[in-house]
């Protein structure tokens, strides 16, 4: 597999949110299937497909000990994932600097309230329609 199509595995393994927290949690060690269904409100088979697809993005790994299979975290394709955004670093670096410039520029201008219309101090409804029921009567 390419170096971009195992990125793309990656990203997509890593755009759900229930499987982030399934690698968060084996950042802090081994965990079994079991272990790693306990947080969530999902049924043991649901949290098991995450783990198949955090295992073919090679994220997870699994290993077996007599009845116990715990599941580990393997580092390498997230160190894949850092070292491809390391290139837009300097990018978003500068544009971060960029914001702060402006949102720097904006607090010392103070709050610009004259160009905010003002709004009358009691409402007239006469401009907004009855509400009407699906058959077209007025409840």
């Amino acid at each position: 597999m390419s170096r971009v199509d195992h990125l793309s595995t990656t990203f997509a393994a890593l755009a759900d949110p229930t499987r982030r927290a399934i690698l968060a949690r084996l950042a802090d060690g081994e965990a079994t299937v079991g272990e790693l269904a306990q947080p969530f409100d999902v049924s043991l088979p649901a949290i098991s497909k995450h783990v198949k697809v955090l295992q073919n993005a090679g994220l997870v790994e699994q290993g077996r000990q007599a009845q116990w299979r715990p599941c580990r975290l393997r580092p390498e394709p997230l160190r894949e994932v850092v070292a491809w955004m390391t290139r837009y670093r300097e990018f978003l670096g500068v544009s971060f600097d960029r914001l702060d410039g402006y949102l720097a520029e904006l607090q010392g201008a103070g709050p610009q309230h004259n160009d905010v219309p003002e709004r009358p101090a009691a409402a007239d409804h006469r401009d907004v329609p009855e509400k009407t029921e699906p058959n077209g009567e007025t409840p």
